[in-house]
């Protein structure tokens, strides 16, 4: 892996909460909700973007994939399938099921 890779792997998880507030505002992320792992993906690339930093197809994938060992090692992430993971964040925790709003 290059090191421009490390770098943005590094940011990700040093900014690990930021992230997760960030899939929250842009997806429907709640705790014990389903979050599924091209939504994961191109949430990555799109906070990446946010910082001003360009990141291929490829290597938001990939960066999707160690982020969510990463998550499931913190036990936020609750894999169902290689494609799916159940939420595990009790500050996610809606008042009343339904629409947020």
């Amino acid at each position: 892996m290059s090191s421009k890779y490390e770098s943005n792997l590094q940011l990700l998880k040093n900014n690990d909460e930021e992230l997760l507030n960030y899939l929250k505002a842009k997806f429907p992320v709640f705790h014990n909700s389903n979050f599924f792992f091209r939504d994961f993906q191109y949430g990555i690339r799109s906070f990446l973007e946010k910082k001003e930093i360009k990141a291929s197809y490829q290597t938001a994938e990939k960066l999707a994939e160690e982020m969510a060992k990463y998550f499931e090692g913190k036990n936020l992430f609750i894999k169902i399938n290689h494609q799916a993971w159940k939420i595990n964040k009790q500050e996610f925790v809606t008042a009343s099921p339904g629409d947020p709003f």
